[in-house]
Formats: structure tokens, sequence, C-alpha cells
């Protein structure tokens, strides 16, 4: 009977070990691949305007189009809430950021959708590098130009918060919208990015 009710236990705990490991579920779990070298380029990306976007070496880059003129790469899907992952690589002149939650891709500016720029040159650093443009001003400016970087950008609501390189660089609680494309933008030099993830929220 003691033998019995040992095994009983043994087998109750194993089984409650076994549910609560499953129930945690992978730390990627979510988590969507929008972009992986080359890969998800055709199927998740549109080109707006003159920008030369292909893929170089197993990543996607632009170095050339119409000056004065930005160019981007937008989702072909609108997004909410999320917590956005991206690598990418910038030449010391290049003009570049993440527009978020673009309402209207007949008119993509800082001002309808929201920015994390990456402008080490920018003739006002205010909103450069790491900051959130007219949102979140950036105070010691992190150089991006010539070596890979990381943002990890969550929005929630009007919250947008931007993290670069493991430090948090810009947050604001105004959000120009609440939904729309996700873009890369090329405004000029050379921009690469090698890895887009998004986790909707």
């Amino acid at each position: 009977m003691h033998r019995f009710v040992r095994v009983s236990f043994v087998l109750a705990a194993a089984m409650l070990a076994g549910c609560a490991s499953m129930s945690g579920g992978s730390p990627d779990a979510g988590w969507q691949t929008l972009l992986d070298g080359g890969k998800g380029f055709d199927e998740n990306w549109q080109p707006i305007g003159g920008a030369n976007w292909r893929v170089v070496d197993g990543v996607v880059q632009a170095d050339s189009g119409e000056k004065g003129k930005p160019s981007f790469l937008m989702t072909k899907l609108p997004y909410g809430d999320f917590v956005l992952r991206v690598e990418f690589w910038v030449s010391d002149d290049a003009n570049s950021g993440i527009y978020m939650r673009c309402p209207d891709l007949a008119n993509i500016t800082d001002m309808t959708c929201t920015e994390a720029n990456i402008f080490d040159q920018r003739p006002d650093p205010t909103y450069g590098t790491g900051a959130i443009t007219h949102l979140s001003p950036i105070g010691d400016m992190p150089k991006a130009g010539g070596k890979w970087n990381t943002f990890e950008i969550t929005a929630q609501g009007p919250r947008i918060v931007v993290v670069m390189n493991g430090t948090k660089t810009g947050e604001t609680d105004k959000a120009h919208a609440l939904r729309g494309n996700i873009g890369l933008q090329w405004a000029q030099g050379v921009v690469k990015f090698r890895s887009v993830e998004i986790k909707p929220l």
C-alpha cells in the first residue's frame, strides 16, 4: 500500500511538471520573421519610392535613389501593438530610420508615422540616431555608422519605447498613429537590413 502511494505521487508530480513546462511555451513564441537575410523580401515587403532596394550578399540594402526624396521598404500588412526587432548596418553618412504605424502609404512622413531615427550626421542632432523624431529627443547620441546594430521597439497604444543595442534611447506616449504599416527608410548613404522580427501584442 505504501509503495503504491509513493509511485502514484511520483507519477502525479511528473505529470504536473510536464504540464507546467508545456504551459510555459517557447521564449520565442509569437514571433514572426519578416526578413531573414534575403528571405521574406518578396513575400512581406513592397518598395515605395526610387531607391534601389535589393538583396546583396544575403542582406537587403539600398545605396542610391532620387536625392531629397526618401524611399521606403514597407510591410505589406499593417500592425497595431507589437514588439519589433531589427538588425541594421549603415554608412557614417546614412539617413535612415524605422517608420511605424504608417496609416497612409501615399503620405509617408515622420509626422504621419512614428520614426525611430538612424541619422548620425543629422544637422540638428536633437533627433539623431536613437531618437523618436519630433517626440523623444536624444541626449548622448549613439553612433550607428560602420557596424551592425539592433533596435528593439515596443509599441502599445500611444506608448513607444526604443532600445538600441541594449540601451533605451527614446520613449513617448504620443505616437502619431495607432495602426499602420512598418517601413525601412533610405534617404542617403548605404543602408542594410539583415533581420526583422515582429511579435504582435
